[in-house]
């Protein structure tokens, strides 16, 4: 049969008629074959072949579209295949796969067909495909505009994030250690004592105290499969829709750590109940650690916040004491060259003179230190800079405080 034509021949067609017309002439044309269809986006056959899982190549008989790209944050080129047939080998097998792209609406669907020799060979290869795909290794899988992407960098930019290098009252920091340390290792206790084993978490804070640190150290130690959901608002899919694919994906992912940042501006009215049900409906989230953070919890509703068995423990993260301070200084201070470190005085000084600053605005107050001091690099400039920019920092932030007062 010649597949160019045909393919060409269907994206002639209306779009509801591609795929049936595609699937029928191949049923026609071969009729001792099993064929299976579909566009789940977990089958991704390339991905397959390159973890050498099985062997692809393209049918040469055919103009196999390609699609080229360049990836100016790595420097390289990136490809995938648009349309095409391969001849795949799997486990001693030859199979077909078909390959197509068209334009539904705003959104391009891809749609493949996988002919094998029977319908054992065929689910056994399509599920293996999807099994594997599916799987989250050394990557963060990311929902965001309604679809999921796996994400390597967000991966590698969590792995110097520890609770080492978090300043945090100890005993907060040993307790959030251990919930989910426990929680993970203790399932046959959970199940043996009639407790459903799943675990909402709720990290309650102003910005910049260290909630997000905490959640990047928590994922880096648990090595557990993590999932973090940047909104559930789409351009092309209603939130209802992408909540029930987020806990979907949740659920086929555990045991694993779904992350939810700002959970008061991911959940609004519209999508209240619905987020509820999938919370704590019928369907079970056995497995799952739901981490939520917020930087303000007022506006959460109270079925949400305070009801048990959604989330089921509530840390707060204050603005960091006296104690705190100096140990984030100090944080600093030692990673200084010697012409830059601060001087003991200093140190107490300045630590005294913080009180109200969250760890951002510490960050921020040594960043501002630094670049001021590289203009002259003077020994012992560092004490002066970082002394004047007190000040102008709490201007700032009161100037930031006095401005979300007036919109409240």
């Amino acid at each position: 049969m010649k597949i160019q034509p045909l393919i060409l021949e269907a994206l002639n067609l209306p779009t509801n008629a591609i795929t049936y017309h595609i699937s029928q002439e191949l049923a026609a044309f071969y009729p001792k074959k099993v064929l299976l269809e579909g566009s789940d986006s977990a089958f991704d056959v390339e991905k397959y072949a390159q973890a050498n899982f099985c062997t692809i190549e393209y049918d040469t008989s055919i103009y196999n579209q390609i699609i080229y790209g360049w990836n100016g944050m790595e420097n390289k080129i990136d490809h995938y295949t648009e349309n095409a047939n391969f001849e795949v080998t799997w486990e001693g097998h030859q199979l077909d796969v078909i390959l197509i792209s068209f334009q539904e609406g705003y959104c391009k669907t891809k749609y493949y067909w996988i002919l094998a020799d029977s319908k054992e060979i065929a689910e056994n290869f399509f599920a293996a495909v999807c099994e594997w795909n599916s799987e989250i290794r050394s990557e963060i899988l990311v929902f965001e505009d309604g679809y999921w992407s796996k994400n390597e960098e967000l991966f590698e930019s969590i792995q110097n994030a520890t609770f080492d290098n978090l300043i945090l009252p100890e005993t907060l920091k040993q307790e959030i250690q251990d919930d989910l340390t426990n929680f993970f290792a203790l399932r046959e206790t959970y199940e043996a004592y009639g407790l459903p084993w799943k675990r909402g978490i709720l990290f309650i804070g102003s910005p910049g105290n260290g909630k997000t640190h905490a959640v990047k150290a928590l994922i880096n130690k648990i090595q557990q499969p993590c999932l973090y959901v940047k909104s559930f608002k789409s351009e092309y899919s209603n939130p209802h829709h992408n909540i029930r694919e987020v806990f979907r994906q949740a659920r086929q992912s555990a045991p694993c750590i779904l992350v939810l940042e700002d959970l008061d501006s991911l959940v609004e009215q519209e999508n209240r109940s619905f987020f509820l049900n999938e919370l704590d409906g019928f369907a079970t989230n056995l497995g799952i650690v739901i981490l939520a953070t917020t930087n303000h919890p007022e506006r959460i509703d109270s079925a949400i916040l305070e009801r048990p068995s959604r989330f089921d423990r509530k840390y707060y993260f204050e603005l960091p004491t006296l104690a705190e301070r100096l140990a984030y200084i100090n944080l600093w201070n030692d990673k200084f060259q010697p012409t830059m470190r601060l001087s003991e005085a200093t140190i107490s000084q300045i630590a005294e003179m913080t009180n109200g600053f969250s760890f951002a605005y510490l960050k921020e107050l040594f960043v501002s230190s630094m670049m001021l001091w590289m203009r002259g690099m003077e020994t012992g400039g560092m004490d002066k800079n970082i002394i004047s920019l007190v000040a102008v920092l709490r201007q700032q932030m009161s100037s930031v405080t006095g401005e979300v007062n007036s919109h409240v």
